[in-house]
Order: structure tokens, then C-alpha cells, then sequence
């Protein structure tokens, strides 16, 4: 039971530092425009320019669009190495918690409009509901300390 943790914690751990990484610098070519935290233009970045234009809150945009950006990075460098990842998983937990949030409040919404017209769906608010499950079943399957080191009570 114990090395299926294992793997399932490596495999959660490693599916939401990819995600991270693909939502701050997305290394694929050709990126949607309105999507990339560092590489956006300020006020193109889609969900913050659009909190900070519905809450008049101009933090969101760009501070708080690089804020959330670095700890996202510093999230997934925290993924990669086992012995921190339970923190980096309640880390997720709250930046994925925070998304989902913001997506219900009346400032951001489920469906974000896109500059050519149209919304695109609820995809982005569906992905952030994925990855904050994600990041709670990490928080359950990765094994504690105590079990990694054969200590049991």
C-alpha cells in the first residue's frame, strides 16, 4: 500500500507542478494571449484585469497577477522535492481555493468574457476546480512522516 502512495503522490505532485508552471510561463508554443501570468502585458492577463476592473481594486493588476505568479513557481519547486510537498499541497490547496473563490465571487464569475466576444465556457473556472481536488487528494495520499520512516504508533 505504501509504494502505491508513493507513486500517486509523485504523480499528483508532478501533474500540479506542471499545471503551475503551464499557468505563469506556459512553455508550449503559441500561448492563448490573456492567460500567461509573466508574459502578459499588464491589463491583457484576462481573470486579473477583469477583478480589477469589476472590484476597482487596481492590485490585481499586475502586482497581484506576479505575486500570485511567484507563488505559484515557488509552489511547484515545492511539489518536486518529498519532503516538503505536504506544505506545497496546502499551498495549492489555498492558490486553487483563492481561484475557485474568486470565480464565485460577482467580481471574476464563473465565465470569463473573451476579447474576441463570447466567454469561454467556465473552462478556466472548471480547471481550477480540478487541480484544487487535485491538490486535496496530494494532501491525502502523500504518506506522513512517520510512515516514510517506518515510525508507527
Amino acid at each position: 500500500m505504501s509504494g502505491f502512495r508513493l507513486l500517486a503522490s509523485w504523480v499528483l505532485a508532478l501533474a500540479l507542478a506542471a499545471f503551475f508552471i503551464h499557468v505563469t510561463f506556459h512553455p508550449l508554443a503559441d500561448p492563448t494571449p490573456g492567460y500567461v501570468k509573466f508574459f502578459d502585458l499588464p491589463g491583457e492577463n484576462l481573470p486579473f484585469a477583469t477583478l480589477a476592473e469589476r472590484s476597482g481594486i487596481t492590485l490585481f493588476e499586475p502586482a497581484g497577477r506576479f505575486v500570485t505568479g511567484i507563488l505559484e513557481v515557488l509552489t511547484a519547486i515545492l511539489l518536486i522535492l518529498p519532503l516538503s510537498r505536504r506544505v506545497a499541497a496546502g499551498l495549492s490547496v489555498v492558490l486553487t481555493g483563492a481561484a475557485v473563490a474568486l470565480h464565485l465571487s460577482p467580481w471574476l464569475g464563473r465565465e470569463i468574457a473573451l476579447p474576441e466576444g463570447g466567454t469561454d465556457g467556465g473552462a478556466h473556472f472548471l480547471i481550477y476546480v480540478i487541480f484544487l481536488a487535485v491538490s486535496l487528494l496530494l494532501l491525502v495520499v502523500h504518506p506522513s512522516a512517520r510512515r516514510r520512516y517506518g515510525f508507527t504508533t
